[in-house]
């Protein structure tokens, strides 16, 4: 009987896990060794280099700048997301008899938020390029109908303002989904907690602090780790929102658009792969921190 129980356990697992190594792990390591050549992407020998590509991003001005922006990018996105994420969960669980009930109507708000999550990030790029034009955009606009044109900018053809431009429509584009994620762990809290809380006098600030914050916290270590790991992409937005793209002056530059352009307009391709290489680790190492971080809290809350 366990003999038969182990082939059958073989027979199911064995495709799925040969199609996960073929597709995803062959890959990888064929970005590996690519990072170790100086393949250019046509056909052709490609000649082993060693780490001179690695060693190479160290002075690369370009990379540099857009590792420095992607730092940025972390440091803001993530934690812009999960603050107004978890404030408007909370505002929208506000009220009731035990504490958590929500206020009226408050599935429809969850819905209004969540709407960016149904166009494509393709789509919120162009949107807010309409947005931010500095002629007819929405924003300028708005500023100006309100007696405020002295604000009025060019938000994506300045340096000091595109990054945090680009910034902005992260956050708009993602909090929704969090706020829903955020709600749903605040929902399956024991009602009883926040009932004693009240009975106790407990204040809003207090009773988030106490209660809501540590037991939705592996929830939002899991959307730091989501968030940062599209903090060091954000390639798709930056590609189609601003100017060169990657500028203005490296402003907007990320690692993704300078390994793009590498690849494909320079036919650097083993240096490309490098690129990916060091992105790779570096996501990585963001989300092993971040989990540990997470385990390490929850011990000393133990």
């Amino acid at each position: 009987m366990q003999h038969g129980r182990f082939r059958f356990l073989v027979g199911a697992l064995l495709p799925a896990l040969v199609l996960h190594v073929v597709f995803v792990l062959s890959p990888y390591g064929q970005a590996f060794y690519l990072s170790l050549t100086d393949w250019t992407g046509v056909a052709g020998e490609a000649h082993f280099v060693g780490a001179s590509n690695f060693a190479r991003l160290g002075g690369d001005s370009l990379f540099l700048d857009a590792v420095r922006n992607n730092a940025v990018m972390l440091a803001v996105v993530p934690l812009a997301t999960i603050a107004l994420g978890l404030f408007l969960a909370s505002m929208l669980h506000l009220g009731g008899k035990d504490g958590r009930r929500g206020i009226a109507g408050s599935k429809g708000y969850q819905i209004v938020y969540f709407f960016p999550q149904l166009l494509s990030l393709v789509m919120v790029a162009v949107l807010w390029q309409f947005v931010y034009n500095p002629n007819t955009g929405l924003l300028n606009g708005a500023l100006r109908a309100v007696g405020l044109d002295g604000l009025a900018r060019s938000w994506l053809a300045e340096p000091s303002l595109a990054l945090p431009a680009v910034m902005a429509v992260l956050v708009w584009s993602s909090v929704g989904f969090y706020m829903v994620l955020f709600s749903a762990a605040i929902d399956a809290i024991p009602k009883e907690l926040y009932e004693a809380a009240l009975l106790d006098g407990a204040s809003g600030w207090a009773t988030f602090r106490r209660i809501t914050l540590p037991l939705v916290r592996d929830t939002v270590q899991v959307a730091f780790v989501y968030l940062g790991i599209g903090a060091l992409d954000g390639f798709a937005i930056v590609q189609i929102m601003t100017v060169g793209p990657g500028g203005p002056d490296g402003a907007t530059e990320v690692i993704g658009l300078t390994l793009w352009r590498s690849a494909f307009t320079f036919g650097w391709f083993g240096y490309a792969s490098a690129m990916g290489v060091a992105l790779f680790f570096a996501t990585l190492t963001m989300a092993v921190l971040v989990m540990r971080a997470g385990r390490k809290e929850r011990i000393e809350l133990a």
